[in-house]
């Protein structure tokens, strides 16, 4: 192997830089060059970044939930916006003896109980969904069943009515269809004697009303909630007691619909059409009676202000207050401590008892 002595290698090549060092600075500048380029790469390199292709997953939009409707007189849910709107008709039924059974009550959504003359009671049945085929017998109209109907915006069906009833109903401020100047929309029953055979239906009824333009009502019904069943109920029996044992009535609870089933002078009050009535609430509503003079000795119900009132539904019995502001203003109930009590969607029966001379019992 060939061995170099330092000083004489470093010569040698210090004497070839003198005699060229044009070429030598040349050279230089090219290592210098191919220096910097190779730190530089080294510095500035960085690895390729990868991209991770991920699939593409489409964001699923939850579809609004669809909107529900429901009858502002019963609570129910209904086909559609235009269901809840349609108009609301009231009409006046008999309950005598002598009319009974009646027809149509069983489809009412609200029916007020109160005595009409005499302790025989009369029924304002409230429709606006359901639409019987045949309906009555149809009577007259007092004062307060006018004010009862008032906030549901209804038209009133009756065979005339006492001074101060008829005075309110031609105001002008309500759908007024008496029988007295509309006789075409109804018919006397051939089977029953008078009074106790005007009838009529939904398919006059109906076209009475779009002729009049009652087309829709602005319905002011009751606050509803879904039922809610005792278990086990504690309600089961109920009497209420209005004028007299042909017109007191009782409600025994069936556990399986959630409903009344009312009986009335100790036996089942059945629709002729539709069978036993049978609501989901029972309101027993107290209330103050007199007699006014209008064109005789007439019964006068105070409506307005507050009073007691029990709601049977579910299966229990709840002492509550009501109330009425106005006249034409809706009726609402409150519990002991104040707070509103909602009925439960359905048939609402109320019966308005007397104070003093009226009870409503339990068990």
């Amino acid at each position: 192997m060939l061995k170099l002595k330092t000083p004489k290698f470093f010569g040698i090549i210090g004497a070839w830089v003198h005699q060229h060092h044009t070429a030598t600075y040349a050279i230089a500048a090219v290592i210098v060059l191919l220096t910097t380029a190779g730190v530089s790469a080294v510095l500035f390199y960085k690895k390729p970044v990868e991209i991770s292709q991920q699939p593409t997953t489409a964001v699923k939009k939850t579809p609004p939930a669809p909107v529900k409707y429901y009858s502002p007189l019963t609570g129910v849910q209904v086909a559609d916006e235009a269901a809840a709107k349609q108009a609301a008709t009231a009409i006046m039924i008999e309950n005598s003896p002598d009319a009974r059974p009646q027809s149509g009550i069983k489809a009412a959504g609200v029916v007020f109980e109160a005595i009409a003359e005499g302790g025989i009671t009369r029924f304002l049945a409230l429709y606006q969904q359901e639409k019987p085929g045949l309906v009555g017998p149809v009577r007259s109209v007092r004062l307060y069943y006018v004010d009862w109907l008032a906030p549901f915006q209804a038209s009133v069906a009756h065979v005339g009515g006492s001074k101060f009833a008829l005075d309110e109903v031609r105001n002008g401020q309500y759908r007024d269809i008496d029988q007295f100047f509309n006789a075409g929309t109804y018919w006397r029953a051939k089977d029953r004697y008078a009074p106790h055979n005007v009838y009529t239906n939904f398919a006059n009824l109906d076209a009475l009303n779009k002729a009049k333009g009652y087309n829709e009502s602005a319905v002011a019904g009751f606050d509803r909630k879904d039922p809610a069943p005792a278990s086990p109920p504690t309600a089961t029996q109920l009497n209420i007691s209005i004028s007299g044992p042909l017109y007191n009535s009782s409600y025994t609870y069936d556990a399986a619909s959630n409903t009344y089933l009312r009986s009335q002078a100790g036996k089942p009050h059945t629709d002729r059409e539709s069978g036993q009535i049978a609501p989901t609430v029972v309101v027993a509503m107290f209330v103050n009676m007199s007699r006014v003079m209008e064109d005789g000795y007439r019964e006068q119900i105070t409506t307005t202000g507050s009073g007691r009132a029990v709601i049977f539904q579910d299966g229990t019995a709840l002492e509550t207050t009501w109330h009425k502001a106005s006249r034409t203003g809706q009726i609402n109930f409150t519990d002991a401590a104040g707070k509103p009590v909602k009925l439960n969607r359905g048939q609402t029966w109320i019966s308005a008892v007397p104070n003093g001379t009226g009870n409503a019992t339990w068990k």
